[in-house]
């Protein structure tokens, strides 16, 4: 197969959006597209400094701020800070066991998962909220193939 856009993650992506697109139209499940999703879509098209392994150090995880995020993010940032209801109890809160290292290397039962909802998907969708136990979060628009460390406000003391 010869691919001339200059990228391995678009191809991937372009064959993900295919059997998308077919699944679809075989009366399958929709899968949600990652560049629906602004943030991944900015990791898959190189226009960040991500690395790609992000090679288990929150240094080399690219940041975002809370603006960046798709609204649903905020909503389930929230429901995370105020210990829930989530919209899928049975999965949100379990643990992330981090298997492929491009969270920072940590003990198991050190992050949690949680689902952002994707507008129109008729499951979970791709999109989730990875909470730590030093209360450091990260998203993923991609069912866990990038992340990006939220960068929260910073409270003013009182």
């Amino acid at each position: 197969m010869n691919v001339a856009i200059g990228s391995a993650s678009r191809a991937i992506l372009a064959v993900g959006v295919s059997i998308g697109s077919y699944l679809g139209l075989m009366g399958g499940a929709a899968l949600p597209t990652a560049m629906s999703d602004p943030i991944t879509s900015d990791v898959m098209m190189n226009r960040s400094s991500f690395s790609a392994t992000n090679s288990g150090t929150t240094s080399a995880l690219r940041r975002v701020s809370l603006n960046q995020l798709p609204p649903e993010a905020k909503t389930t940032l929230g429901l995370i800070q105020r210990g829930g209801p989530f919209p899928y109890p049975q999965k949100d809160g379990t643990v992330f066991g981090n298997f492929e290292k491009r969270l920072p290397v940590a003990a198991r039962g050190y992050y949690r998962e949680y689902t952002v909802p994707t507008p129109g998907a008729r499951n979970r969708g791709a999109r989730r909220i990875i909470a730590s136990q030093q209360r450091e979060y990260y998203y993923t628009g991609d069912h866990y193939a990038t992340f990006a460390l939220i960068q929260l406000p910073v409270s003013p003391k009182r």
